[in-house]
């Protein structure tokens, strides 16, 4: 049995890997794991399937239904952008989705009463980025948007 090959991080990627969004993520992908069988996945390897390059999105087509497997990352996607606010904020933060079987939905993030994250989503089976990097940024960006409406209703937020 070979093991899987290593791969070769950006300098891009290796920063994007050591932020907290990105590491929360990681940590929800493998609480995941009940049987183990990703233990020995590096955590650039576990972020794969989230990473869409441009040739990858052109060989996916324009119109199609979703699978439970990207339902799933679009799922720990948002849940992770939920946990790193708690952690930021030491307020909880709930993601709720809804989704058609089109793969068109929509998903808010509260804390109390406040709605710090509503995102409408389309073509869900092409859910990706375009690298480790722009995971991070896209997570990074949610997660400060959220923080920043929580400290501007904080009395919302609480209530």
């Amino acid at each position: 049995m070979t093991d899987a090959p290593v791969l070769e991080l950006t300098p891009e990627e290796a920063t994007a890997l050591k932020s907290p969004f990105v590491k929360e993520l990681i940590s929800q992908i493998r609480a995941q794991d009940s049987y183990g069988a990703w233990e020995k996945k590096s955590d650039r390897e576990l972020l794969d399937d989230f990473i869409v390059t441009k040739e990858r999105r052109r060989e996916i087509p324009i119109i199609g239904d979703p699978d439970p497997d990207i339902l799933w990352r679009v799922e720990l996607f948002y849940a992770a952008i939920g946990l790193a606010v708690e952690r930021r904020t030491g307020r909880m933060c709930s993601p709720m989705m809804k989704m058609s079987h089109e793969g068109f939905g929509r998903v808010i993030m509260t804390t109390g009463r406040l709605v710090v994250v509503a995102k409408s989503l389309r073509d869900v089976h092409r859910f990706g980025f375009e690298s480790v990097a722009k995971l991070e940024e896209a997570g990074e960006k949610l997660v400060a948007e959220a923080v920043k409406w929580i400290e501007t209703f904080p009395a919302v937020a609480d209530a």
